[in-house]
């Protein structure tokens, strides 16, 4: 009996050593950075998801994540991320996670001020975020390796600025885009010139602003614009978005 519960206990523990070593970050994701926005006239925060060996690459793909703090907690984005990189699914890639909370009181959301098209958000990316990450990590400069993605009015954003910075943003991903607060921007893109973008766009079915989705869709793929377009049965909710966040990954950075 002794014999047995020695081998147990042995097993046990040499399980928990292997699982925990399994799922364990290869790379890694930094604390909250501060940095300050003359643009906006506030301070933000954001974390960076750097891939393993980031001190021996350069020109890494970047990716751009509004309410970088729900993929993280909620979408575990970090986490596909290295599983996708470990396995050679993708590119390694490096992730800013923006949070959109002020930093010095989190129940203050800006989402709804900073993500309906706000042309000093985007000159904060431009003239200040873009800049920081480039001086900081061994980045690619080119915009055909920069994606913006979000979520919701995450989803508005990134459409916003795939249309007012495609010098900046190669690719754009939207996950649910709630459009209703900017209206007028599928029509813009009917109307603008083709932007030199790749977009990744999906919608839930149930109660996921569908059919607005649906529409949208339409109008940019006959304009000619580079779509990867995916519905899943679920609605406005994690759900729906965390089991696409692989999809969003090997769109971009396929190895």
């Amino acid at each position: 009996m002794k014999h047995i519960a020695f081998t147990l206990a042995f097993f046990s523990g040499w399980l928990l050593a292997n699982t925990t070593s399994a799922f364990a970050l290869d790379g890694k994701l930094s604390a909250n950075q501060r940095i300050s926005s003359a643009y906006l006239g506030y301070d933000l925060q954001y974390r960076v998801y750097t891939p393993p060996g980031i001190e021996g690459l350069e020109n890494v793909p970047t990716i751009y994540a509004t309410d970088g703090q729900s993929y993280i907690s909620s979408g575990s984005m970090h986490r596909i991320l290295d599983r996708e990189i470990k396995r050679g699914n993708i590119k390694p890639v490096v992730a800013i996670f923006v949070d959109a909370r002020d930093p010095d009181n989190l129940a203050n959301n800006r989402r709804n001020s900073q993500y309906f098209c706000n042309i000093d958000y985007l000159k904060f990316y431009v003239g200040e975020l873009i800049p920081t990450i480039s001086d900081d990590y061994p980045v690619s400069l080119s915009q055909n390796d920069r994606v913006i993605m979000g979520l919701s009015f995450g989803g508005l954003n990134a459409a916003c600025f795939g249309l007012m910075a495609p010098s900046t943003f190669g690719g754009i991903a939207m996950q649910s885009p709630a459009m209703h607060p900017v209206p007028k921007l599928p029509e813009l893109y009917a109307t603008e010139n083709l932007r030199p973008i790749r977009v990744f766009f999906s919608i839930g079915r149930q109660n996921d602003n569908t059919l607005a989705g649906r529409s949208f869709r339409e109008i940019l793929e006959e304009k000619g614009y580079d779509v990867f377009y995916k519905e899943v049965n679920e609605g406005h909710n994690w759900r729906n978005w965390k089991p696409l966040l692989d999809d969003v990954l090997k769109h971009f950075f396929p190895a």
